[in-house]
């Protein structure tokens, strides 16, 4: 009887201390674009409040993240590299592919633009002044959607980046604008985490507006048919928050300075 006590005493003592062990949670994979800029913090709080389900972020890569997806250890993910997504649909670990949002990337670099970009009008032409020049340029080198896009630009250009001017860093887009300010080099990097960035580091924008640099962002599910322990349920009401007017509200409201991070796809 005691022993019987003894464990009841330590259950209660345990979910007094530890309420979350009780609470009902969703497992989202993304970039650290979404995580860096601060929309995530805007936007869960709401679905958390009303659903009562608490929303786990892992922020990498999109490589990363589709392959946590593969392995079955989120329920879903939001991410912004189309290729790479389409190949996870066909190999059949996601279902229901949906646009939630975009924003587009930008080349950023020193004030004095060494490499001369702004003068340019042809991203290639751009790239291309970067390698000839051998301005330090850093890449993510993460495989994540934003360095997956940097790969395809070089490919534009015709150039294989490699030499003492191309640092590949393996690290996350704040980390890398970190990096390139402190060596006042070039980088790509999503609008919104420059933005979000903007005002403590000294690198800007020296190439921009390009068809080529469009970001959209999808939110995919889990496919339960190969991993049956996914919450489908719970990562379908999230993905109906996110591109439901709320979520696509708070979304097209949330700004650094004035200045919009993101654009919904949903509802504009």
């Amino acid at each position: 009887m005691r022993k019987i006590v003894y464990i009841f005493l330590c259950l209660l003592i345990t979910n007094t201390i530890n309420p979350v062990f009780a609470e009902e949670y969703l497992r989202l994979a993304t970039t650290t674009s979404t995580e860096n800029t601060g929309l995530l913090a805007v936007l869960h709080p709401p679905f958390e409040q009303k659903s009562g389900v608490k929303v786990h972020v892992i922020a990498v890569g999109t490589g990363n993240a589709l392959r946590l997806a593969e392995d079955g250890d989120v329920d879903l993910v939001l991410v912004h590299a189309p290729d790479a997504e389409i190949e996870f649909m066909e190999a059949g670990f996601g279902i229901e592919r949906q646009p939630v949002m975009h924003n587009d990337f930008v080349l950023l670099g020193p004030p004095d633009d060494p490499g001369q970009l702004r003068q340019v009008t042809s991203l290639a032409d751009a790239m291309s002044r970067i390698q000839q020049n051998g301005h330090d340029f850093i890449s993510r080198g993460d495989d994540s959607g934003t360095h997956k896009k940097e790969l395809e630009l070089w490919q534009l250009a015709a150039i294989k980046p490699v030499g003492e001017w191309y640092l590949s860093v393996g690290q996350g887009m704040g980390q890398v604008l970190q990096i390139a300010n402190e060596k006042l080099a070039y980088t790509l990097s999503d609008r919104g985490t420059w933005l979000a960035f903007r005002d403590k580091i000294e690198i800007g924008i020296v190439f921009e507006n390009a068809p080529e640099l469009d970001n959209p962002y999808h939110v995919i599910l889990v496919n339960p048919q190969i991993h049956p322990h996914t919450k489908i349920d719970l990562a379908r009401e999230y993905v109906k928050y996110i591109t439901g007017e709320e979520g696509q509200k708070i979304i097209r409201e949330f700004s650094v300075n004035g200045q919009p991070l993101f654009y919904p796809d949903v509802i504009k």
